[in-house]
Parts: C-alpha cells; structure tokens; sequence
C-alpha cells in the first residue's frame, strides 16, 4: 500500500467524484480540496480523506494546502454557476503552481479537455487549453491529459443524448452535429488519471486520450437509440448556430444552456486525438467503443448506482399546534406548515429525502411542471434536471430547480431555489419528535422563506401566496401519505 499523499481539487465535480474513492481503493491517501465541505457529507468514502477549503490567492493557506503532498489533481475550471470567468481561470492555476512548487510536489496532473488549436475557441475552451500552460508556469512537472467528450451515467454529454434521443422522434440538426469526435468511457478517463502516478515516462508530457472510434454527435445520438431501440430520425441543415441549439437543448433536457453552451462550442470543430502517445505510453488501458459505454451507463442509471452527475389518517392528536403559521422577519416572508404523524422520524425523512425527480412533488405536479416551464423559458433551469438517485439525497446536489443546501440525518433536509426569481427562496423539511412526549410520533414541518429583492419580489410574493396555500399543504399530506406506505411496506 502506497503511503504517499494525494491532493485532489473538484472533489465535488463529476470526475474529481469518482476519482477520490479509487484513489483510495488503489491505496493512496487523499486530501480534496472543496469550496464547501458540506457538499462531501453524503459520499460514503468522505470519511475516509482529509477534507480542507482553501483560498488559493493566499499563499499561507495555499501553502498549508500543499503540506505533505506527493501529487495534485488540478480538476478545477471556472464555469462555476455557468458564468464564465476564464481570466480569474487562469489566475487561480499559477496560483496553484506557484503552491506546489513552494511545498516542493512531485507533480501536477491537469484534466484538461481536447480541442483544435487551429479553431476559433470560445473563452471557455481556450481558457482549458491555456490553463495547462499556466500550470507549467512553475518548475513543478505537469502531467497534462486532454480528454474527449465523457460518456458515463451522469455526464453533461451523455445526459444531452439520452434526452434528446428519448424525446425527439425527429431531430432537425445542426451542422455541429457532424463534426468528428472521440468520446470516451468515464472508467477509461479514470484509469488514466491513476496510471499516470506509477509511470514517469508520463511525466511533464501532453497526453491526447479519447475513445477507439470517432463518431459524430448525431452517430453518438443513433447509437443510444439502438440501444434502447427506438427509431429516430435526422434532418440535416447547414447551420451551426450554437447558441439556438443551446436554448433548444436547454428547452428539452436537464442541462442549462450555460453548460451545454461550451460543448456545442467544442462540436464545431472536430475534436479527435491526433498524438498517440497514450497508447504507447499506457498499453495496458484498453478504451472501451461508445456503445459499450452507453450500455454500462444505461445499467447504472437502471440500478440508481450514479455516483455523481453533472446535483394519513395523518394526524391523531394536534394538541394546541398551530398547523399553518406566516410571518415577517427582518424582511424575509416566513411560512410554516405543520403535521403531527404517527411515525418515528427517520420514516418521515425517507419519504421527503425522496421527493422531486420522477417521483414528483407528492401534489399537483402539474403545477410543478408548469412552474419549470416558465422558468425554462425565462433562461432558468428548469424542472427537467431530476435527481441523481431516488432515495439517497446529500447536500450540493441538484433536485429539479432546487439545489441541497443542507442534509441532517433523519431530521432535515433544506433546499435552496435555483428557478429564476426576485429574490432568495429556500424549501425546509423537518422531522422532530413530537412534544409532550407523545412517543412514537414526529412533528413534521415544512418552511418556505423568501428574501424578495426590490418591488419586483414583493410582488412575485403576493402573487404566489395563493397558490402556496393548496400547493404546499397537499405536498405536506403527501409526504405523509408516502410516509405511512413506507412503514408498511417492510
């Protein structure tokens, strides 16, 4: 077993996600670096690394950082909240070489993404092929892989195929849709970045990795149908307009236009692996063919094994509760609703902790989807993003139009909105005991607050209130409902 010290940054993305625990599984010990070490809890290995935030820009802290570190994974790219801020981009990756060489790291190892130098770039994309130069800024080695598209149960591009070949019988494509790629397995991307560690012929060298076969998006959108059999049918137009297509894919799929914006950037040139040096340097990596990938993605979307991804009678007794209370504090809109349930409160967490998704809001979910649709079309994200799993829910994830801010372990569950609205709002679910000693039975209380921003949120308060009132109070019956089916159904 290696002792050695592995620092990993982006431990929350997709790929930094999936990376930590082989790294441990492989046998190395690991530090990941997070903006916010909330977002971990709900990892089974968490437990298992050192978990640090740090402020780069701080060479103390940065330095701190680095202390005992053999090698860095620098996974991090500033498309954070989908803004691109490409120049800060790059000022944080000699920030962080500037670190490694300090603490004396043996190297860097930078997942970068593959592009045609010869294209015009998009700021996104240039600034991931320029990060890896700000990385060798220092004398620190750096192990540079430019990746192909990712395929794997989760990923923004496999994510966009399977929706689009899911809900669209004909599809009028853009010219984008033919240009060549190399999309590869997400285990293949993960076999690399660990083989690169015991290899120094992989040091200080710029590594070209993709798939074995070169496949259009619109080959890539025809293969996931036969997989699933389904017949589909393409139109094919000379225009690239990869802003419309990001609004239409934005209209149609879970993914915010923002995110799919850079990849339909990427698909307009053709993105193939031109140095085989991986090959000869790692010929024990056999990449798998997409469809090889897409049937495994597939198998762990049916068996709800996605690691990451792009996040009654009800009541006996009320006693003097209050079931509905609303109130102002320090200008932020307070309501509460109440149920008193004859169930222990893990029972009453399960059945919240599994709301959203395909299972639906437990009431009116009609209104739901229409809500989601209205902020689709004012550029917001929508309903359609769902939830990773059915039942296991941690904090930083996306639920539907919500992100999980908070999750207590049988006690609460906070959501925080990421629809388009004027101001601030948040979603709570608590389950508690229930008072006086009624044992047995939990208290269970739903929140919702809104810090309305200027005239307009006031407005948009008033103007929702009245939908709260049946919306919410049948969602806090459903939970309920779900709740007592949950007790007998083991």
């Amino acid at each position: 077993m290696s002792e050695k010290l592995i620092l990993v940054t982006g431990a929350t993305g997709y790929v930094g996600g999936r990376l930590a625990p082989r790294l441990l599984e492989a046998g190395y010990r690991v530090r990941c670096l997070v903006r916010d070490p909330s977002r971990l809890e709900g990892f089974p290995w968490a437990k298992r690394v050192e978990i640090v935030t740090s402020d780069l820009g701080d060479p103390q802290q940065a330095a701190e950082l680095m202390r005992g570190v053999s090698a860095a994974y620098y996974l991090i790219h500033g498309q954070q909240g989908g803004k691109v801020n490409a120049e800060q981009d790059l000022l944080v990756a000699r920030s962080f070489a500037s670190a490694a060489e300090q603490a004396n790291i043996e190297r860097i190892i930078y997942f970068g993404e593959l592009v045609d130098p010869t294209a015009r770039l998009s700021p996104y994309l240039r600034s991931r092929h320029e990060t890896g130069s700000q990385l060798r800024y220092t004398h620190v080695p750096v192990t540079e892989f430019r990746s192909g598209m990712i395929v794997g149960s989760g990923s923004a591009l496999f994510e966009m195929v399977r929706y689009l070949a899911e809900r669209e019988p004909v599809l009028v494509c853009p010219a984008w849709f033919f240009s060549q790629a190399q999309p590869i397995a997400i285990r293949d991307v993960l076999s690399y970045l660990i083989a690169a560690l015991d290899n120094p012929r992989s040091i200080g060298r710029v590594i070209e990795i993709g798939g074995p076969t070169r496949l259009t998006y619109a080959d890539m959108l025809m293969g996931y149908a036969r997989e699933r059999g389904l017949k589909r049918a393409l139109i094919r137009t000379p225009f690239n307009l990869p802003r419309l297509s990001a609004y239409w894919v934005h209209m149609v799929t879970p993914i915010h236009w923002r995110i799919v914006l850079p990849l339909i950037e990427g698909l307009r040139a053709n993105l193939i692996v031109r140095d085989d040096s991986a090959r000869k340097l790692f010929p024990q990596i056999q990449p798998i063919d997409f469809q090889t990938a897409v049937h495994l993605a597939l198998g762990r979307i049916q068996r709800d094994d996605v690691e990451t991804s792009w996040s009654d009678s009800l009541v006996t007794v009320m006693g003097d509760m209050k079931p509905y209370e609303f109130k102002v504090e320090q200008g932020m809109y307070i309501e509460t609703r109440q149920l008193l349930v004859d169930l222990p409160p893990e029972t009453i967490f399960r059945s919240y902790t599994g709301i959203g998704g395909e299972r639906g809001w437990f009431y009116m979910d009609q209104l739901w989807e229409m809500r989601g649709w209205l902020d689709k079309l004012v550029g917001g994200v929508g309903l359609r993003r769902g939830r990773r799993h059915p039942d296991e829910i941690r904090a930083g994830e996306s639920l539907d139009f919500w992100r999980v801010e908070e999750v207590v372990q049988d006690r609460r569950m906070r959501l925080r909105a990421e629809m388009k609205v004027p101001g601030k709002a948040w979603l709570q679910f608590d389950s508690t005991p229930a008072p006086d000693g009624q044992a047995g039975k939990t208290l269970l209380t739903v929140t919702a607050y809104f810090a309305p921003h200027g005239l307009p949120g006031f407005a948009y308060w008033y103007a929702m209130w009245p939908f709260h009132k049946f919306i919410f109070d049948g969602m806090t019956r459903g939970i309920a409902s779900r709740a007592h089916l949950l007790a007998h159904s083991r």
